[in-house]
Formats: C-alpha cells, sequence, structure tokens
C-alpha cells in the first residue's frame, strides 16, 4: 500500500477513535447518575448502559485506536524522516496521552460494567473533555507543525483546558437549579 492510503486510513481511524472516546465518557456519565435513579427505571437505565458501552467500548473504540495507531506506525516506517521533525514527537506525545486515557476509560467501563463506579458524574463530565483538549493540540501540531512558537501553544492548550473546565463546572451549577 501507498504512504497516501495509509494516511487515508489514519484519519478515518482517527475520527472514528476519537468518535468512540467522545461518546463512551459521555455514556458513563449517565449511567453513574442513573445510578442514583429510583426502582425500576435505574435497573432499566443501568442495564441498556451497560449495552451500548460494551459494543461502542468493543467494536468501535478500541479498534479503532489500534488500526490509528496501526496506520501511523505503518506512515512512520514508510517515511522515518518524518521522526526528525520535532512537531512529530510533540504530536506523539499527545497519542501516548490518549492511550493512557483510553486506559483509563478501560478501568472506568469495568467499574460501570460490575456496578463500582468509583467517580462522581461530575468527574466523568470533565474527563469527557480530555480527548477534546487533546485533539485541539493535535491539529493545531499537525497543520501548523514549527510554525508557531511552543510556549504559545502550550499556552492555548492549556486556556482551552481551563476554559472547558469553567465551562463544565457552569453547566453543573445550571443543571443544579
Amino acid at each position: 500500500m501507498s504512504y497516501d492510503i495509509f494516511k487515508a486510513l489514519h484519519v478515518i481511524f482517527v475520527v472514528t477513535w476519537f468518535a468512540g472516546l467522545f461518546y463512551i465518557f459521555r455514556l458513563f456519565v449517565y449511567h453513574r447518575e442513573a445510578l442514583n435513579a429510583a426502582s425500576p427505571k435505574r435497573e432499566i437505565l443501568i442495564e441498556q448502559y451497560r449495552i451500548m458501552e460494551r459494543r461502542l467500548w468493543l467494536a468501535i473504540t478500541w479498534p479503532s485506536a489500534v488500526l490509528t495507531v496501526s496506520f501511523g506506525s505503518a506512515m512512520i516506517w514508510l517515511n522515518p524522516a518524518l521522526l526528525a521533525m520535532p512537531w512529530m514527537w510533540v504530536k506523539l506525545g499527545f497519542v501516548w496521552l490518549l492511550l493512557m486515557y483510553q486506559g483509563l476509560g478501560q478501568r472506568i467501563y469495568k467499574e460501570l460494567q460490575s456496578g463500582t463506579p468509583r467517580w462522581s458524574s461530575l468527574t466523568y463530565r470533565l474527563l469527557n473533555e480530555v480527548p477534546t483538549i487533546i485533539l485541539i493540540a493535535v491539529v493545531f501540531l499537525v497543520v501548523l507543525k514549527d510554525n508557531v512558537s511552543w510556549i504559545w501553544g502550550v499556552c492555548g492548550v492549556l486556556g482551552v483546558a481551563v476554559l472547558i473546565t469553567l465551562a463544565t463546572k457552569l453547566y453543573k451549577r445550571i443543571r443544579e437549579r
């Protein structure tokens, strides 16, 4: 296969991976909140969320993660000069963070499947924003490459993270009213 085909497949599976990550953590929020519902609504909702989470996590999110990393690795194998570019190492750092986030999602998935979540729905709501921050950072990094100072890039990503956190907390206050 050519480099461009690997690149197209890489982008396709990045999109499906992020779609899975965005939706699974939203399901975690709803699942956690369903634990506070009255019976029989609680049992019905929890069973439905377990099914939805299992299908999304095992049939879309994990396969997409594996294929994204596989096609990205193939691109580097075909063009090892990419590793000489500083922006690529930063991108790989973000990919590593995303894989760690996926691992955290696996732990949360198992906890919710077994009915023993350790965190509140607000914590899951805040965690739901992590891939948004990583996606913004990676897209700007890949598009602009070395055209932006690392200091401004880091400040921008941190600024977006703070804004998302504040917006999430504000949303919680509004919902509680």
